[in-house]
């Protein structure tokens, strides 16, 4: 098991990674393509709306074919895809290439996370989910780094350094056993899962934070360079939030597996509040700083318990793992679109505190519909129990 656990950490630490790199990078593309606050935000937005477009196919690549198959494809596609951002230089070019990671990053992130949740034992599920995403986490964490190493080095070069190294995923994920018994699964299933109300609730809490994110993706990098912030410097903002989260990331597994998802979800909703709603108003750099690492600390409590969440809930409905893998991409990827995109165009056309605001208001009205009705829709469970684990064991060491 420990085995996968390192490929899968491995997959989405490249995956959050290239994402993430984009951060310090983007008010120095904003000005010398003279992109705004609205070109900003598509050119953010590009990655996770083709990672939308990618779900389903993948989970029906991998329901159809498995999971390694699934993976090895996304981490090929990924790497291309990011040699070409760095080689891209007009601003459609950026957006395409941006778009196309996203899409591949849908079949790498939905075959590594279905990889390992299906040999994961349903008692072990929220810590092993907890341990994958705080991997992911240090790719967000290590992305600034690199577009900080970019803005000095050159975005041809970096680029193209980093995503011919990871091709070394590929032989990695092409040398690991694969699942036992694989059995094609109809995408029916998928699709009757969509209809599930309690699928479409635990969907939301990631949902949510995506869209938190993808308003701070856009709007703080861009606010901390109007107050004299380079992209070296912002890149370390950055870095210290995915830090914090990614210790976070890790307790918030165990918590999930021993006290149930809800607790933490709880807890994310009241300090997301909090902090979205101060985000607006700081003039003086450091502080806003501070307040951005708080908000990844705040925003990021949402998705280990949301997607352990989740995947219960598709284990349950005896989903394939590569279905539950698309159903967290399905709900991801178009909170982190309309955040980037929708963020930054409604913060052009009023004011940044407008979209903080209006996401402050969201988690409260989130906040109190889950306290008045989480028992209802049957969400109380804290884990899958143990007789319902994965029929798909991993064969070898995983």
């Amino acid at each position: 098991m420990r085995r996968l656990l390192f490929l899968t950490g491995a997959v989405v630490f490249v995956d959050t990674l290239f994402f993430a790199a984009l951060t310090p990078l983007l008010p120095h593309f904003a000005q010398s393509l003279g992109l705004g606050k609205t070109g900003a935000g598509v050119l953010s937005a590009a990655y996770p709306a083709g990672a939308f477009l990618g779900a389903i196919p993948s989970g029906l690549v991998a329901g159809r074919l498995g999971v390694k198959p699934t993976t090895i494809v996304g981490l090929t596609l990924v790497a291309t895809c990011t040699i070409l951002f760095g080689i891209a230089d007009q601003a459609w070019q950026l957006d395409l290439a941006r778009f196309a990671q996203g899409l591949a990053s849908a079949f790498s992130w939905t075959g590594a996370i279905g990889w390992l949740v299906a040999g994961a034992p349903a008692g072990r599920r929220g810590r092993l989910i907890g341990n994958a995403f705080a991997a992911a986490v240090f790719g967000a964490l290590f992305g600034p780094v690199i577009g900080g190493i970019a803005s000095l080095a050159g975005i041809g070069w970096t680029f193209g350094a980093v995503g011919a190294a990871s091709f070394g995923l590929v032989a990695w994920a092409a040398l690991t056993p694969g699942e036992a018994g694989h059995e094609p699964q109809s995408p029916m299933h998928l699709m009757r899962a969509l209809g599930d109300r309690r699928i479409l609730v635990a969907a939301w809490f990631v949902v949510l934070p995506a869209l938190l994110f993808g308003v701070v993706g856009v709007l703080a990098p861009l606010r901390l360079a109007d107050l004299g912030f380079g992209a070296v410097a912002i890149g370390a903002v950055f870095l210290c939030s995915a830090a914090f989260e990614a210790v976070n990331n890790v307790m918030l597994g165990r918590a999930s597996d021993r006290h149930g998802p809800l607790l933490p979800i709880f807890a994310g909703l009241v300090a997301s509040i909090v902090v979205a709603s101060l985000l607006p108003w700081p003039d003086n750099r450091f502080l806003l700083a501070v307040l951005i690492v708080a908000a990844g600390l705040s925003f990021g409590t949402f998705f280990t318990p949301g997607m352990t969440l989740l995947s219960n809930l598709a284990d349950q409905r005896g989903l394939r793992f590569g279905y539950a893998s698309a159903l967290v991409n399905l709900a991801w990827a178009p909170g982190q679109t309309l955040g980037a995109a929708g963020g930054g165009a409604l913060a052009h056309a009023t004011r940044d505190a407008v979209p903080y605001l209006a996401l402050s208001a969201i988690c409260a009205l989130t906040l109190l519909a889950l306290w008045r009705s989480h028992a209802s829709i049957g969400l109380t469970t804290p884990s899958v129990p143990e007789s319902s684990s994965s029929s798909s064991p991993i064969t070898g060491d995983a």
